[in-house]
């Protein structure tokens, strides 16, 4: 990984709070497995959130300023980076992308808390949306089944009436630390405790329902506010409401996909909209007043006499408003002119008299078998 967060962002050391999101969207919206299958940018969109997820603390980034990438990983106010004093780099990771397993869309070791209980793992799903609720934003309301803090022990894995214990192997750390020699003088090492399961506690008389876990598996409802300009493929994610971990570990994240129904006149260039305006010759040559549907409701264009195929009406502030709520794009309208191909006998003859009053050479009218012929076919 990329020893400069700033360099990996893109952006210069000065850079703010806002530049750095910034940066950190246009990148994620590049690299994001969703809408980049390579696996070089699947890990490139890891490191990317591991320094947004450091520079965007203030804090975390004056120690990754002062201290470097070792020195953003410890504890508050510390000096230097000691190993076991807070989180190290792989920790930052599962503190951003969650735990393995259980729906995780990015992998990675399980997050432990500052009890050792394990953190939730993180789940996703998808949801669509119309082109319009895309647009405005909307309140959708999504049911998934998964792991929640069991109401029976609460959360404990112990019967009621009873109480977990400390577990003798690592004294309620869940941690235990082993010495060895190397070349270098003594290293030591720190993992999981094997007999509590890294969680600090024993349960001696597990509890029925969920049966020593302190969760059990159960159907959620939750209402999720999708901002206004979202587009296809946009993930949001909403902090704690992923799965619960084991015996009172925190709750993963929830990772919303959203995909987007083609409208039926309408695409979308960024925040722009853009669509297509069909006028008959006549009217094009002449001028008239259209009244234009937008999604906001019935516009008049007013269409001056001699427009061409091509020309783009903007209708300002029409578009698509901006996800972070400063401004809205434009609605981008372009003239199509129809040329009629179904003319009769008395239409035409007009318009071989306005040609002949311009001066413009046309081609003779058609007659005899093969013109009769086609127009049997029109």
């Amino acid at each position: 990984m990329a020893t400069d967060y700033y360099e990996l962002l893109g952006v210069a050391r000065s850079a703010s709070q806002d530049d750095l999101k910034k940066a950190y969207r246009r990148l994620a919206r590049e690299l994001h497995p969703d809408t980049n299958p390579d696996p070089v940018a699947e890990e490139r969109f890891k490191e990317v959130a591991i320094a947004y997820e450091t520079l965007s603390d203030p804090e975390r980034r004056r120690r990754y300023d002062t201290f470097g990438p070792e020195g953003a990983a410890g504890g508050p106010g510390a000096g230097g980076f000691d190993p076991f004093a807070g989180a190290g780099l792989g920790d930052i990771f599962e503190a951003f992308f969650g735990g393995a397993g259980g729906g995780s869309p990015f992998g990675g070791g399980r997050q432990r808390g500052p009890s050792g209980r394990p953190r939730g793992a993180d789940m996703e799903l998808a949801v669509e949306l119309t082109f319009e609720e895309a647009v405005f934003g909307v309140a959708k309301d999504v049911t998934l089944r998964l792991p929640v803090a069991c109401a029976t022990c609460e959360a404990t894995g112990a019967k009621p009436g009873t109480a977990p214990t400390v577990c003798g192997e690592c004294g309620g750390s869940g941690q235990v630390r082993r010495v060895r020699q190397s070349i270098l003088g003594q290293m030591v090492t720190a993992g999981p405790c094997t007999r509590c399961g890294g969680v600090g506690e024993i349960v001696p008389d597990p509890c029925a329902a969920c049966r020593g876990e302190g969760r059990v598996t159960e159907e959620r409802t939750y209402t999720i506010d999708v901002p206004s300009g979202v587009d296809d493929g946009t993930t949001l994610r909403l902090t704690g409401r992923g799965s619960v971990g084991p015996r009172g570990g925190g709750a993963g994240d929830l990772y919303v996909h959203v995909r987007v129904k083609p409208h039926e006149r309408f695409e979308r260039d960024g925040y722009d909209l853009v669509d297509e305006l069909h006028l008959a010759f006549t009217q094009a040559t002449l001028g008239t007043t259209v009244r234009y549907e937008t999604l906001d409701g019935d516009e008049e264009l007013a269409i001056g006499g001699g427009t061409q195929t091509g020309r783009v009406f903007r209708l300002r502030h029409k578009g698509v408003p901006h996800v972070d709520g400063r401004g809205r794009g434009d609605l981008m309208v372009h003239v199509v002119v129809d040329v009629p191909d179904d003319l009769d006998d008395a239409q035409e003859a007009l318009l071989r008299q306005l040609a002949e009053a311009r001066g413009e050479e046309v081609a003779p009218p058609e007659h005899g078998l093969m013109s009769r012929i086609r127009g049997a076919f029109k």
